[in-house]
């Protein structure tokens, strides 16, 4: 019978990800959402005159996610 044994798996580590420049990025994601609905007529017009609103929300919301962050709650490393 052959047996093979493998050595203990290295152990994993967690990634170090910049959480307020992803935050960031998702604002000003929002934010030109926001830009291209409100230029283009046919985005913000009959049934859609809720897209602006979505985008504005986006933004705000990630506003508030971003001073969450930038206090310190948001990481995990005082967790």
């Amino acid at each position: 019978m052959l047996r093979v044994t493998d050595p203990e798996p290295d152990e994993l580590l967690p990634v170090k990800v910049d959480v307020l420049r992803v935050v960031e990025v998702g604002i000003a994601l929002w934010v030109v959402a926001l830009i291209v609905t409100l230029v283009i007529p046919s985005l913000h017009s009959g049934d859609r005159d809720w897209w602006p609103w979505t985008c504005a929300t986006g933004a705000g919301l990630g506003a508030l996610g971003w001073a969450y962050v930038r206090r310190g709650r948001g990481n995990a490393s005082a967790a």
